[in-house]
């Protein structure tokens, strides 16, 4: 690859720019935006704007409407406030990183303070540190290199910082998109620090069943109605289906841990609540069921086979009311391949040091909001990210390192710059 002096410049600069990575990660991580609710993103967004302006950006903010994104049970509440930061580089042609700026809720067993930035044992931990906070803070290190450095730029950056990625109806990418508010194409990181061409991903449905019985004394039963006890025929049900769901296979590669096993479909009984002491037969039963569906799948024959399972599974039952609501839903992603990835993945090596034998091609059963994209009319889409099997995102100690970090944003900025040249080999 051809480097002059003042790309060098500007990897040396990242190199050297962890103070202010690790500040500027820590101001982000102490706004909770945990999803559910997802009520931070406006307090984010107030964050972002004030970090990005002494770069030159500029800024619009656009909140999904709330009839797109509530949930019928209540889970999500807050503005849902997109933030779109654009730097005009003199450029033809935008490209738009892809950050969202929610994360799971914090859960237990941290052994560190989750809302806040606990640099211990060579890792940066909190809550969003890896997913995805932290890709945030890489791409503004690049950018701030790049200024400092005089670089002129191939493609203008627009920073699209989104909602709801974490679960919802509606991401803010999704309106984004349906809405036609950016152009040029597109760079996910939502993924992560490994040589890996994407191929796609599931679509993922959330499904919560809420069963209606009466209540009544344990001890004396009569009249009443057990609604756990008449959810019983439908988990016996959704399990005979989620052992045939998983016999069918995706054409999709699967990741290098699979061992040449295919990715399957998926079906999970992912939450059960009801009751609340023994004295007391419980008079509501909650069950939140998740399907995976690969990109060969319709989600019209995928929603029918589920919804009839618990209509069939119920239809002789005595609970006074079954009602079910579809509180997430994702699209799956097809084959996001196109003209730039051989850019990014040069762009890959020189920060990550990969070797271009290394990139192979694999999907995944997780999924994204990156398939909302493709249905508005983008088929492209780049993936990278901060995310190792070891750094434990959605669970207690989440962490990134000052390493992966810099390696991510000389990553940015070596796609980014027109100075960067990959010989054809990459």
């Amino acid at each position: 690859m051809m480097k002059n002096s003042r790309f060098n410049s500007a990897l040396a600069m990242i190199a050297n720019d962890g103070a202010q990575m690790t500040d500027d990660l820590k101001q982000m991580l102490e706004v909770d935006t945990c999803f559910p609710p997802g009520n931070g993103y406006g307090a984010f967004a107030d964050v972002m704007t004030h970090l990005l302006q002494s770069l030159d950006f500029r800024f619009a903010r656009v909140s999904v409407p709330e009839h797109l994104w509530q949930a019928p049970d209540g889970s999500a509440y807050g503005e849902r406030v997109n933030l779109l930061a654009s730097l005009d580089a003199g450029a033809a042609e935008n490209c738009n990183l892809y950050f969202h700026t929610d994360t799971v809720p914090a859960g237990d067993g941290w052994r560190f303070p989750a809302l806040t930035l606990t640099a211990a044992e060579g890792k940066l931990f909190g809550r969003g540190a890896a997913d995805m906070k932290g890709t945030i803070v890489a791409a503004m290190a690049a950018v701030r290199a790049a200024q400092a450095a005089a670089i002129p730029l191939r493609f203008n950056p627009v920073f699209l910082l989104c909602s709801d990625e974490e679960g919802g109806l509606y991401p803010g990418i999704r309106y984004l998109a349906e809405q036609q508010l950016f152009s040029g194409h597109l760079l996910s990181f939502n993924g992560g620090a490994v040589p890996r061409i994407w191929a796609g991903c599931f679509g993922s449905i959330d499904l919560k069943v809420i069963i209606t019985g009466r209540s009544a004394h344990s001890g004396d039963p009569v009249n009443g109605i057990n609604a756990i006890e008449t959810a019983l025929p439908l988990m016996n049900a959704l399990y005979q289906l989620k052992l045939e769901v998983e016999q069918r296979t995706s054409a999709m590669p699967s990741p290098p841990h699979y061992q040449g096993k295919p990715l399957t479909s998926l079906l999970t009984l992912a939450a059960a609540q009801g009751g609340s002491k023994g004295s007391t037969i419980p008079e509501r039963f909650e069950l939140l069921i998740n399907r995976r569906y690969a990109p060969e799948e319709r989600f019209d024959a995928v929603w029918q086979e589920l919804t009839h399972c618990v209509e069939n599974a119920m239809r002789d039952s005595p609970a006074l009311d079954v009602m079910l609501q579809m509180i997430g839903h994702l699209a799956p992603v097809a084959n996001p391949d196109g003209t730039h990835w051989p850019r990014w993945q040069a762009a890959l090596s020189q920060g990550f040091g990969f070797q271009p034998s290394e990139f192979k091609p694999w999907g995944s059963s997780t999924s994204s909001d990156m398939g909302w994209v493709q249905q508005a009319g983008i088929q492209e889409i780049l993936l990278g990210g901060l995310a190792r099997p070891d750094n434990r995102i959605h669970a207690a100690d989440e962490y990134t390192t000052l390493a992966d970090l810099i390696a991510l944003s000389q990553s940015i900025l070596a796609y980014l710059a027109d100075d960067f040249q990959p010989t054809q080999g990459n």
